[in-house]
């Protein structure tokens, strides 16, 4: 008996013969010239940007957000820290673009300089008057009205000094002589300053950043154990002498207290944060509906904005924070990959390691998973030095990333098509008399 077309059709027949919807083939393109665009020189310039332009938007959101009770209350207006960020922000947008038209190979000449610079602001906090005292960290100056935080302009500075030392002793950085010497001038005027101000979080910071740049550099392994150990040692010192710290080391190491009397004190502030956390449940409060702000969580708009974003936005906003610090770090890594001058590589890796470490941190403290530091989450946490910082810090990346192979052709194509673009408006034509 003859069989029948639907038949003698075998499955994989039927499947190449299927017309896909005109929607699912526009979806397909989309999708390939998406990937398409990965290709070009400019695409770690513009995930970059766009990247940290979303972080700060948002930031600037739940900053208005989480302080608004506390602004409130303190001020008699509610936008009154939302309008000190959004200042720092608009300066800090203006020190990125700055920096981002600075040839790359000027940073190299500008490393001593900034740590130089950096140090003498370090050392303000030493001096009566002018140095401030928060938190039990010797931290802040303050100077015709202006508060400042130097030690983050010394991430900066130790990220370039770095990596122009260990450039210029890169064939002997096995030696324990040759690299203690490469590290010991910028280490000392940066780390070892803060920890004199005590601030352990920063130093922390710090710390993970000469690490990143060591492995970067190819140092043996065995160095980073013995770094490791110095370390932990200088820590371990630091907690041991402050009662606060070990209040938070202790709760995080055997929990905290559960009633309301118990936790008073230390415990308070990474209990009110896990609250809001499981308050927000999966989808969240609502933007602006917390809890916690009206001044339960101290800190809320500052090293804790991670758990009022939590209970508002549920779990899909502090995803989305997630991925976007994800995407800004594989953005660092294929800059990293491009780039052929070693100087470049490691002070990307530098960069890369402060936000993403300190954001590591940040969320790791306000999830419980390690103790109390006091470290902000960079461009969403409040805190005008942090956040202009911070862009000078990215726009130090771009200034990298416009120099990638192939990039300055396709910048100087692109002025090219702008000036052509422009070429073909009317000009205004002075009247006869």
């Amino acid at each position: 008996m003859a069989l029948s077309t639907a038949e003698r059709t075998g499955p994989g027949e039927r499947f190449r013969s299927w017309r896909r919807p005109a929607w699912l083939e526009a979806a397909g393109e989309w999708a390939r010239e998406r990937l398409r665009l990965l290709d070009s020189p400019l695409a770690t310039h513009h995930v970059l940007l766009a990247t940290t332009s979303l972080l700060v938007v948002i930031g600037l959101v739940m900053v208005l957000s989480s302080s608004s009770v506390e602004s409130l209350e303190d001020t008699g207006s509610q936008f009154t820290v939302f309008k000190s960020q959004a200042t720092f922000a608009v300066l800090g947008a203006v020190v990125l673009v700055a920096a981002s038209r600075v040839p790359a190979t000027a940073w190299r000449r500008l490393a001593l300089p900034a740590l130089l610079g950096a140090a003498l602001l370090q050392l303000l906090v030493f001096v009566p008057g002018i140095g401030r005292e928060v938190g039990g960290n010797r931290n802040w100056i303050r100077v015709a009205g202006l508060s400042a935080q130097p030690s983050e302009a010394a991430k900066v500075a130790l990220v370039l000094a770095c990596a122009l030392a260990l450039v210029r002793r890169r064939d002997r950085l096995h030696e324990p002589a040759q690299l203690l010497g490469a590290l010991l001038p910028s280490v000392a005027a940066t780390v070892g300053l803060v920890l004199l101000a005590h601030d352990l979080g920063t130093a922390m910071v710090m710390m993970f950043i000469v690490a990143a740049m060591l492995w970067t550099s190819g140092v043996p392994v065995k160095f980073f154990a013995l770094a490791g150990g110095a370390g932990a040692a200088v820590a371990t010192a630091l907690v041991v002498t402050s009662e606060n710290r070990m209040t938070r080391v202790h709760d995080w190491l055997f929990g905290s207290a559960t009633s309301g009397v118990e936790i008073q004190g230390a415990s308070w502030q990474p209990v009110q944060g896990q609250y809001a956390l499981a308050s927000g449940g999966w989808w969240g409060l609502g933007l602006g509906a917390s809890r916690e702000k009206w001044q339960w969580l101290p800190e809320a708009h500052n090293d804790f904005i991670f758990a009022i974003i939590g209970e508002e936005l549920g779990l899909p906003g502090t995803l989305v924070v997630l991925v976007l610090f994800a995407v800004l770090a594989l953005a660092a890594l294929r800059l990293v990959r491009r780039s052929a001058d070693l100087f470049t590589k490691l002070a990307v890796t530098g960069f890369a390691a402060w936000i993403l470490g300190q954001a590591c941190l940040n969320v790791g403290v306000v999830l419980g998973v390690l103790p109390v530091i006091g470290v902000p989450l960079p461009f969403i946490s409040a805190g005008g030095t942090a956040l202009v910082v911070t862009l000078l810090a990215v726009g130090i990346l771009l200034s990298f990333a416009r120099a990638e192979p192939g990039a300055p052709e396709a910048l100087k194509a692109r002025e090219s098509v702008v000036a052509r673009s422009l070429a073909v408006l009317p000009r205004r034509t002075r009247r006869s008399r």
